[in-house]
């Protein structure tokens, strides 16, 4: 049953709900102990006594806990409460009851009492990169921006053992740094730039939504394609866990995760950014899924002319079917990205980069390119 305005969860006191996904309703509030704003995360309470969501619901929290990085987004706190009925005028405001010492701690309270376990986080102001998708794609220095801060975020969690699962527009929040007013807003499903010129420093990507995050010793059971969801855009609740459209080959056969199966993740997410469209469609769940195991996406240069080709080629490895034949881990894609926005594959406006053919092979001739095939000019070499 969701909250009601002036419900308190210990010193939060909730103000107005936000959203909700197939993990928790998200909720702002008010910290009455600093006075400010956050966003408090629940588990919905037809859940709350399912004992594998009330799992992955501690491991979220376990896991945020463990992330400390700019481009992730903050937890603050964790509880237990249990509700007394609301009170006053029109039973619009209730209280949470003292917790006891047990219920204070990580672990799921006992499922005989009434409560509610909730996260506390802080609350961003913005939009999701879902949302901005809706306009179209995005310009290529906002793209390699955001990828750049997405993929240093990865690797902070992929070296902590920590495989995301769900990385997709809905779990990348864009959200202001500025005084620049921002329309408020967190989401419930759903986070070091390079030196390069970017469109908008005031705009952060935050990645959100670690609930169906696991560490590399928890080891998930296969299961079989009968667990997908039904609807593309909602998350599994089986054991094959993520986004049907940005899962990896391996998710899909229920094969376990790594941190290369983010990798393939983020290609989706980089082609989508880069071209406004999904890198894999289909007029059902099973063409969908024969997409993402067998064809290839259509190449970028034919949907974003502007694109440096070494951006597509980014893209390309990062969606391999074989693990083996992607980028092996986040800090790798983090740098070939960096070095196409300083330079190797585009500057801040792509048409500077379209040099005369005549130019650019004849630098190639001379000798002038870098191990990449990118003439030292910065200018990317035409096949």
């Amino acid at each position: 049953m969701p909250l009601t305005i002036g419900t308190r969860l210990g010193p939060y006191e909730i103000q107005t709900p936000l959203g909700a996904g197939g993990m928790g309703e998200v909720y702002k509030a008010r910290d009455t102990r600093l006075d400010r704003t956050v966003a408090i995360k629940v588990l919905p309470s037809q859940l709350a006594t399912d004992p594998q969501f009330r799992e992955r619901f501690d491991r979220e929290a376990r896991t945020i806990a463990s992330l400390n990085h700019p481009h992730i987004c903050t937890l603050y706190d964790v509880g237990h409460e249990r509700l007394r009925p609301a009170r006053g005028a029109g039973g619009e405001r209730g209280d949470a009851a003292p917790p006891s010492a047990t219920e204070r701690g990580w672990g799921p309270a006992s499922t005989e009492e009434d409560g509610i376990d909730y996260l506390v986080m802080e609350y961003l102001e913005g939009q999701t990169l879902a949302e901005r998708l809706e306009k179209g794609a995005l310009s290529l220095d906002q793209t390699l921006q955001y990828a750049i801060q997405i993929a240093d975020a990865l690797d902070k969690a992929h070296r902590k053992g920590i495989v995301h699962r769900d990385l997709k527009p809905g779990n990348i929040f864009l959200c202001s740094r500025g005084p620049t007013p921002a329309r408020a807003r967190h989401t419930a499903d759903a986070g070091g730039a390079g030196r390069g010129r970017y469109a908008d420093e005031s705009v952060n990507a935050k990645l959100l939504d670690f609930g169906l995050a696991k560490t590399a010793a928890l080891a998930v059971a296969g299961a079989d394609l009968s667990k997908l969801p039904t609807t593309p855009n909602l998350t599994a609740q089986g054991t094959i866990l993520g986004t049907l459209q940005y899962m990896a080959p391996e998710q899909l056969e229920g094969k376990d995760a790594d941190a290369r199966t983010d990798i393939f993740a983020f290609g989706a997410l980089l082609y989508e950014m880069l071209t406004g469209k999904k890198a894999f469609e289909g007029q059902s769940q099973a063409s969908l899924i024969s997409a993402i195991m067998s064809a290839e996406p259509v190449p970028i240069a034919q949907l974003q002319p502007l694109a440096p080709p070494q951006l597509d080629h980014v893209v390309r490895r990062c969606l391999a079917k074989d693990p083996d034949a992607r980028w092996q881990t986040s800090r790798d894609l983090e740098e070939e990205l960096r070095w196409v926005t300083e330079g190797g594959g585009v500057v801040a406006d792509a048409a500077r980069c379209r040099a005369p053919r005549a130019r650019r092979v004849g630098a190639a001739r001379d000798g002038r390119t870098d191990d990449r095939g990118v003439v030292d000019s910065g200018h990317a070499l035409s096949s």
